[in-house]
């Protein structure tokens, strides 16, 4: 529970009677709960949602339908789903909207159902929706070994595009060429100067190609965002952050 702003040292275990579910409601056996970076800020209030003290953290969950309230059709007891809520998830049993379960197939690992709806949501709609990235195009992702930049990766070779890594470690770098990237390049850790930023941008470059980046995926920002745009294609680009 947390009962004060904080990191995860404001956290206890504690031991709750099981939730109450109403009408349109399920009763969810959690399985599995993601753990991602607005989970964090939500912990700290400084996130745009703030639940009343104490709470259960926790916004994204898989697990087996336990119980259903009045009005649920689509969900039935027994059903293998990935729910969504502000919070509550680090727990046994979540009560949650039906409208926030999805089922999931019977060969998909709770594990990684747990962590498909914020990581692989964001960065599909910023791929597909937002930048309508094609096949033959460049995808430039930056952070490429975190939630979002992991699964922008995914998708973008998903999707028929060249997929450029950037990350900060070698060890990272082999971690996104694991996850299907065709390039990896390694940007230095520290805050970038003058000298530095052009350095950044001329790893992009190369590792993007003659025609440069046709989209650039950015849940960095800062000093890494102008090195990248350097390295945009001579045609249109398309830039997420």
């Amino acid at each position: 529970m947390s009962n004060y702003a904080g990191g995860p040292d404001t956290l206890s275990l504690e031991q709750r009677s099981t939730p109450e579910i109403g009408d349109g409601e399920v009763l969810l056996s959690v399985i599995a709960c993601g753990v991602n970076y607005p989970d964090i800020l939500i912990m700290k209030d400084l996130y745009q949602i703030k639940p009343v003290r104490p709470f259960i953290p926790g916004t994204e969950v898989s697990g087996i339908v336990e119980r259903i309230g009045p009005g649920v059709e689509h969900i039935s007891i027994g059903d293998r789903v990935i729910g969504f809520s502000t919070h509550g998830g680090l727990a046994e049993k979540i009560a949650l909207s039906a409208q926030n379960c999805i089922p999931i197939p019977d060969n998909m690992p709770f594990e990684e159902a747990a962590v498909f709806m914020t990581a692989y949501g964001t960065s599909y709609y910023a791929l597909k929706n937002r930048a309508c990235l094609v096949p033959g195009e460049t995808l430039l992702v930056l952070g490429a070994s975190g939630g979002t930049g992991t699964a922008a990766v995914e998708l973008g070779r998903a999707l028929g595009a060249k997929v450029v890594g950037a990350v900060s470690s070698a060890q990272k770098a082999s971690f996104v060429l694991s996850c299907g990237a065709d390039q990896c390049l390694v940007y230095p850790r520290d805050p970038l100067d003058r000298v530095s930023k052009k350095a950044v941008a001329d790893l992009c470059k190369q590792a993007c190609g003659p025609e440069g980046a046709s989209v650039i995926y950015d849940p960095i920002g800062g000093d890494y965002s102008e090195a990248a745009l350097r390295s945009i294609s001579s045609r249109p680009v398309k830039y997420l952050m």
